[in-house]
């Protein structure tokens, strides 16, 4: 049985690039698609044949292969696959196999081009620089990742004259199964638990020993700069489970082990929302979002845009909401009234990065009464503190569904915007701010779909309304000083700092969110706003142009200190010190906050001519 068109374009409209498309594109793209059930081992397409069309996932798992047989990566919910081919001759360039049951969309390869020819955000997603191995899978692909990016930096390590007593001590007492032995800097050898087993316990030698004397003696190394794929064919090669890595100099700086090369392997953010969509409570979810920033840090280490890093982040949120969601109603039973989720701020614009917090609400049917909200309360208690125990912290100013607030009627909803919008005060820019950036995550899309498009609508016809938006979007300023250096935190925990966050990309994020207003416009992803400004005049095309690039240079900066962070073993945060950069990144950075200052001061004449 073939799905109504509602149930595709409900699939298709939590997903970019169809969530930017118009309504009337998306209705009609969700008409080319038909439905193909396949079980578990089902072939989809072989390598070399013709393709009927783009593939998406609507459930279960499956896996892509290139013309060697070769996995290249694994798909789940929401990815796409086949659009290589599709984007060359229509010639499938890799074959796909259903490794569980699965339910999957084709879309109509003549819709697909006319898609590409008339969208340009679709043709943008499809064809830009995209890595040949999909960005979901490319976070286990060794062939693509340097040493550096997977390594233990600063391994411990001991002098040849330690006694392996003291250095399996050691070893137990840090839960580690090697350690480096070097005189300086110079590598002299290295100790397995293998080397204390076979040659210290196993001849009877006193604990007193020197360690020089059962380590492994001038170890083959590699250098950071190798390959992943290097060490995995060293290690192999070599029946090692442990490889130190050294400078050109011969300077230690790291060591890789088979466990980093499995555990690298086994990230990938397809992978993590399998698990997510068959993880029994939200303990389970939370032990697969720990490796977020795991994830990230591969992701930038293998090239990834930012806004694709950022979306296959903001995935996992999405699949760990709807997974709550789920759990939730197994323990309440049935809702009593349709209702949808929704998630604002950097999940709403899937924008999430290594730090996150939670924006959400719940707009219920209008049938809803009070005797219901009992049930939608202990709904959302599970969800939020499903969510907080996964890492996305409970919001600081509870804009979250367990606020009875958030957890309204669809006409109340409707209230909420008009009021304002009638009356923006400082607290109406606050919110509408937020809730501009609301995102349908679980339930019923529809309750949301005409509350947008009517929102829109009423605020951009407001001039008053939309001057007190503009003026609450210049609230937040590039971090320039007078002579257009930077301006660094002066005082506190991050003194000398630069706040790539609020003084970095929420610049940017305003003047999208105010470029969209005033142009009606549904994306909610900022750069999807940026790309939608330009198309439809809002902003001239260089400006746009350049804010885009700026914008990109802005959040790839923040999403590489991030990785390095992580790389470090830190928290990640979005606080770096320039000095971290080069004399010419620094450059560029400036340049690219000069050129958000520039289109922050033509918002602001803008404003001045509404007021």
């Amino acid at each position: 049985m073939q799905p109504g068109p509602s149930e595709i374009e409900s699939f298709l409209a939590q997903r970019h690039p169809y969530d930017a498309l118009a309504p009337e594109e998306l209705t009609r793209a969700a008409a080319a698609i038909r439905r193909i059930d396949a079980a578990p081992g089902d072939g989809i397409y072989e390598a070399g044949t013709v393709l009927p069309g783009l593939y998406l996932v609507a459930e279960g798992t499956v896996e892509v292969r290139d013309a060697a047989g070769n996995a290249v990566s694994l798909l789940g919910p929401g990815n796409s696959f086949a659009e290589r081919g599709l984007m060359r001759d229509g010639v499938a360039v890799t074959s796909a196999t259903a490794v569980e049951a699965a339910t999957l969309y084709l879309l109509d390869r003549a819709e697909f081009d006319r898609l590409r020819s008339v969208a340009p955000i679709f043709e943008q997603f499809f064809a830009r620089g995209r890595p040949a191995v999909p960005a979901a899978a490319r976070g286990g692909n060794l062939a693509v990742v340097s040493i550096a990016e997977i390594m233990t930096r600063d391994p411990l390590r001991v002098g040849p004259d330690a006694t392996i007593q003291e250095a399996a001590r050691l070893m137990r007492d840090r839960g580690v199964s090697c350690l480096l032995v070097s005189e300086g800097e110079r590598l002299a050898g290295i100790l397995t638990t293998g080397d204390l087993a076979g040659r210290a316990l196993a001849e009877g030698l006193p604990g007193e020993t020197p360690v020089a004397r059962v380590m492994t003696a001038d170890p083959v190394t590699l250098t950071p700069d190798a390959l992943g794929i290097d060490a995995l064919v060293t290690m192999t090669e070599g029946h090692m489970g442990h490889l130190p890595v050294a400078d050109g100099e011969g300077r230690l700086v790291g060591i890789l082990t088979q466990t980093d090369l499995t555990r690298y392997q086994a990230v990938s953010s397809a992978h993590m929302i399998g698990e997510i969509a068959r993880a029994g409570d939200a303990e389970a979810i939370a032990a697969v979002t720990a490796r977020i920033p795991e994830l990230l840090a591969q992701l930038v280490g293998s090239g990834a845009r930012h806004e694709v890093i950022t979306r296959l982040v903001t995935d996992i949120a999405d699949a760990a909401t709807r997974r709550l969601v789920v759990q939730a109603e197994a323990a309440l039973g049935p809702a009593p009234v349709p209702y949808l989720w929704l998630a604002c701020g950097s999940q709403g614009r899937r924008e999430q990065t290594g730090v996150s917090d939670q924006d959400n609400c719940l707009i219920l049917d209008d049938a809803a009464t009070e005797e219901h909200d009992a049930y939608f309360a202990a709904l959302a208690k599970h969800v939020s503190d499903g969510l907080d125990k996964a890492g996305y912290m409970y919001c600081p100013g509870d804009m979250m569904a367990t606020n009875p607030r958030w957890r309204q009627p669809l006409s109340v909803w409707r209230e909420y915007f008009s009021g304002w919008i009638r009356k923006p005060d400082p607290t109406a820019q606050m919110l509408a701010s937020v809730m501009f950036d609301l995102r349908a995550i679980a339930g019923e899309t529809s309750l949301f779909k005409g509350l947008q498009a009517e929102t829109l609508e009423m605020a951009s016809a407001n001039s008053i309304f939309v001057a007190h938006m503009i003026a609450n979007s210049l609230k937040h300023t590039p971090p320039l000083s007078l002579f257009r250096g930077f301006a660094l935190i002066r005082r506190g925990e991050h003194k000398d700092m630069l706040d790539l966050k609020h003084n970095g990309v929420v610049p940017v994020v305003d003047l999208g969110r105010v470029y969209a207003l005033t142009g009606r416009l549904e994306p909610v992803n900022t750069r999807a706003r940026l790309l939608a400004a330009a198309d439809e005049g809002v902003i001239s095309a260089s400006g746009a142009l350049d804010l885009r690039d700026a914008y990109d240079l802005i959040a790839e900066t923040r999403l590489a200190h991030q990785a390095e962070q992580v790389r470090h073993g830190a928290k990640p945060d979005n606080f770096m010190a320039p000095a971290t950069l080069s004399e010419l990144e620094r450059s560029h950075l400036r340049d690219a906050f000069v050129v958000v200052k520039t289109m922050q001061s033509a918002l602001g004449q803008g404003r001045e001519a509404l007021a």
